[in-house]
């Protein structure tokens, strides 16, 4: 296997994937060797006349559930040891940022199967898959829409694929645990609205000091949940 990042995807609808993939920092990063995409329709294993992927789920119940035959075929054809299958599903663990820094430092190869209509076979999670993901408790058309959500998010992470100049993640939201900071540029007022002096001090310590604060009270407004796992005390529970 190259030393880049394998990305292979698994969705009945390449085209709503393949102008994500050639465009701004994935078409750079895979234009730098970092990654390579590949894109899977099951569709292609299917063995009747209509390319069936889809069938009424036993027991009853509205909707379709994605066949086991197309996708075992679909992943076997691209898996090896070292891969990871993932699948995206409301039903999975909560996408964090450390999922993501996780995700690009363990593993060369990925295997996204994304789901459509009611879900997939189980037999397939309980065979192939290694881990289920949901990007949040609402319910998409496909799991496409969702696995190009977590392949921007691991693949910025890549060493490289941001490119010089580009800020780094450090100083990201969730990195610190925190929500980001606000951030302004030129002009230095415009309709009224005045960027904070302090950010013309030129004093770092000083500057450094207020983002964290400003970070503080926006994750405080926004976000208190995060500020149970970020070391920062919540003074109204305290």
């Amino acid at each position: 296997m190259s030393e880049a990042l394998q990305i292979d995807v698994i969705t009945l609808f390449p085209g709503m994937l393949k102008g994500f993939l050639e465009e701004s920092m994935m078409k750079r990063a895979a234009k730098a060797g970092l990654v390579e995409f590949n894109l899977i329709n099951p569709r292609d294993f299917t063995t009747d006349k209509h390319n069936t992927t889809d069938d009424r789920p036993f027991g009853g119940g509205p909707g379709m559930v994605m066949k086991c035959e197309p996708l075992f075929s679909a992943v076997e054809s691209v898996r090896t040891p070292e891969s990871r299958v993932i699948l995206m599903t409301p039903s999975g663990s909560p996408f964090r940022q450390n999922d993501a820094e996780r995700i690009s430092k363990e593993w060369k190869h990925l295997i996204f199967i994304c789901g459509h209509y009611e879900g997939v076979d189980q037999r397939v999670i309980d065979a192939l898959v290694d881990e289920e993901i949901s990007i949040g408790d609402y319910v998409l058309t496909n799991g496409a829409l969702s696995a190009v959500v977590v392949i921007d998010a691991v693949v910025r992470l890549l060493p490289g694929a941001l490119g010089a100049g580009e800020i780094a993640t450090e100083e990201e939201s969730f990195s610190s645990g925190l929500l980001e900071y606000p951030q302004y540029t030129r002009p230095p007022e415009f309709r009224g609205f005045e960027v904070p002096k302090i950010l013309f001090s030129g004093d770092h310590g000083k500057i450094e000091q207020w983002r964290h604060e400003q970070a503080l009270k926006r994750t405080k407004e926004r976000r208190p949940d995060l500020l149970k796992h970020s070391g920062e005390k919540d003074e109204n529970n305290t």
